[in-house]
């Protein structure tokens, strides 16, 4: 395959367009608001880069030659193609329009949450389709994101990845959650527990996103030179206020998750020792998405659900 030629561009594409089209200089330098030498220079051009004249004399003036005849289709797709390219990107219409939507997100998020975020899709984009994914142990979210076989992951980090795109959603305060019949609880003031017990009781703690890290607990222990007696590691975090009833295990977790197996479980919840800042939940994408009509509107969603969950505290 031969190279292409250096100096070829759009312009010159669309000037060798229009001559085949309208078989004359002067109305070519009019339609492009060109001096006519200026279009003269261009099939002098042309024809250098092509080894064919392009344009003859005819009877009744300037007629195409047979290879400038076979030009005329691709130089057409060309110009289409290119304008394809950097034409505006029009609106999502999510009431007309069909998507899926992939969202990764943990289960130790507010239950009412992601059905609030699976609703206002629902109702937004009727014929698109939801796909929640689970965000355990082992799930690569950053190359899904960047593969699109993500579009958001929603989840609380300590560090959130740096090259991806991130909004903060909500904090949710830390609090501790234990049996209320076990012998601890019983004795003691849901605001009197000691930093020493709470360090030494045994704790239940949901198993990391990646192997090898800790969670976003445990790393603020380490930073203050502290660790807990973690007993039980758990996947499944949504399991984890039902250990809580037939044993003496503390969890430590935001006070809105609580909320829904307070209402449920004899539980107890107890002022943390520690100063641990909220739990912060964000919404991360990749660059690829960041400017698709779609997503925005997706995010748009997500933060929607977001603020009614903090403004119905």
């Amino acid at each position: 395959m031969s190279a292409l030629p250096q100096h070829l561009d759009i312009h010159l594409i669309r000037i060798l367009y229009l001559l085949l089209v309208e078989k004359n200089v002067s109305r070519v330098a009019l339609k492009l608001n060109q001096p006519q030498p200026s279009i003269s220079a261009s099939l002098r051009k042309l024809r250098e880069l092509t080894g064919d004249p392009l344009l003859v004399r005819g009877a009744r003036g300037m007629v195409p030659t047979q290879h400038g005849e076979s030009l005329l289709k691709p130089a057409k797709r060309i110009l289409d193609e290119t304008e394809n390219l950097f034409v505006k990107k029009t609106p999502f219409a999510p009431q007309e329009e069909a998507r899926t939507f992939n969202i990764a997100a943990p289960d130790y998020l507010d239950s009412q949450f992601l059905p609030s975020v699976v609703a206002l899709l629902r109702r937004g984009s009727p014929k698109s389709r939801v796909v929640i994914h689970s965000l355990g142990p082992g799930v690569d979210y950053v190359r899904m994101l960047s593969d699109g076989d993500m579009d958001l992951v929603i989840a609380n980090w300590d560090e959130p990845p740096q090259h991806l795109h991130i909004s903060k959603l909500f904090e949710d305060p830390i609090v501790c959650a234990m049996h209320a019949s076990s012998p601890y609880a019983k004795r003691t003031a849901d605001d009197a527990m000691t930093l020493h017990e709470y360090l030494t009781l045994p704790h239940v703690a949901p198993s990391q996103m990646v192997q090898g890290s800790v969670g976003v607990i445990d790393a603020f222990l380490e930073r203050q030179g502290l660790h807990r007696n973690v007993a039980v590691e758990s996947a499944y975090f949504g399991l984890i206020p039902y250990m809580l009833m037939q044993s003496d295990l503390v969890l430590t977790t935001g006070r809105q998750f609580m909320q829904f197996y307070e209402k449920t479980l004899p539980l107890k919840l107890f002022t943390v020792p520690v100063k641990f800042p909220p739990m912060r939940f964000y919404q991360l994408w990749h660059e690829r998405v960041h400017q698709s009509p779609e997503h925005k509107w997706l995010r748009d969603q997500v933060t929607a659900a977001a603020k009614a969950l903090v403004k119905g505290r």
